[in-house]
């Protein structure tokens, strides 16, 4: 069993292959694409990928083909500790071991090429899709920041408000944020939404001050990055409770709206009192079904995870009540047959 592996790396990214050889025949293989690997060397990233790669439940073979690399006793040494038996490491200098590397190398480059294809035309897709946006709205520019909202809840129950960000036009999922409501009993969705509104906002101005007062970098905050557009999933109704906290924090950030038709299927956009229709197969409509959607999903899988933890917690309860009479009843037991010991 043989492990072959080799990586591309251009000016900004890499991509590592690896190829899997059982009982002498190629059995599979895997890449993996790192993005902003510039500053590292080769040997860097790929002693990095093996630790991390066998680390986990990839199985080790006994050999493991790689071009030149530093610190080749140190990984034998790991992976033999990981592997349980000795591992070798070996750099072939020619022959048939050297030209599986050269065509592992090689469709690393290809993998990497059409990556890059495929995010430059997802990116073109997505600065159309922002143009259109722009237009239609008629903003100075294309929003960068787009921040979503939803709130979701059953009955009242477990009420929950999310915020989702996309970015030029792509979801950042580093800058999600979840938020239990506090100060709203019962499904009232617009003061749920007042409330994460303005705990998010609120939040990011406080920490805009300390940013300046403490001289620290503007990416030290949560909540400091503020968006170019706000699209609320209702209509006019979370629009003005939207624009009703940002006007009383003096935050001047846009905010529209979708509108829905009778299936509840987005048709629009309405954005100063004023709805938009979207044309349904434009670049701009899958954008925002994608926005949607997410928001969505995350404020579903936020929900759902309290309402399971409250029903274990409910559940554990019955448990230890159940365990609890069960004492009572066997010492109330004991009792009595202790006291009526004649019945025998």
């Amino acid at each position: 069993d043989e492990d072959f592996i080799n990586i591309y790396q251009d000016e900004k990214d890499s991509c590592i292959q690896v190829f899997f050889s059982r009982d002498g025949k190629i059995s599979g293989r895997e890449d993996f694409i790192f993005e902003n690997t510039a500053n590292d060397t080769i040997s860097e990233n790929l002693e990095d990928f093996i630790t991390s790669f066998y680390g986990g439940t990839a199985k080790i073979p006994k050999d493991i083909y790689l071009p030149e690399i530093e610190n080749v006793e140190l990984l034998e040494e790991f992976l033999k500790i990981k592997r349980g038996s000795k591992v070798n490491i070996k750099v072939p200098q020619k022959g048939q071991k050297k030209d599986m590397l050269e065509m592992v190398k090689n469709n690393a480059k290809i993998t990497l090429e059409k990556f890059k294809d495929k995010i430059l035309l997802e990116k073109q897709i997505n600065q159309v899709s922002l143009r259109e946006l722009q237009e239609l709205l008629d903003l100075d520019e294309p929003p960068f920041r787009i921040e979503a909202y939803d709130i979701s809840n059953i009955q009242g129950v477990d009420s929950v408000g999310t915020m989702i960000v996309f970015e030029e036009g792509k979801s950042k999922n580093s800058d999600y944020r979840r938020f239990k409501i506090k100060s709203v009993k019962g499904a009232n969705d617009y003061d749920s939404m007042r409330e994460i509104l303005e705990r998010r906002f609120k939040h990011g101005l406080d920490e805009i001050q300390k940013i300046k007062d403490r001289n620290l970098k503007f990416s030290a905050g949560k909540f400091s990055y503020f968006p170019d557009l706000i699209m609320m999933d209702g209509g006019k109704g979370q629009i003005n409770v939207a624009l009703d906290v940002l006007n009383k924090l003096n935050i001047n950030i846009p905010v529209c709206g979708l509108v829905k038709d009778n299936k509840h299927q987005t048709r629009g956009i309405i954005f100063n009192n004023e709805e938009f229709i979207i044309n349904r197969s434009s670049n701009l409509m899958q954008l925002v079904r994608r926005i949607q959607d997410e928001v969505h999903r995350f404020a579903i899988t936020y929900h759902r995870t309290l309402r399971d933890k409250r029903t274990l917690l409910a559940v554990n309860t019955v448990n230890i009540y159940g365990s609890f009479v069960n004492i009572i009843k066997f010492q109330a037991l004991t009792l009595y047959f202790g006291f009526n010991s004649h019945i025998f």
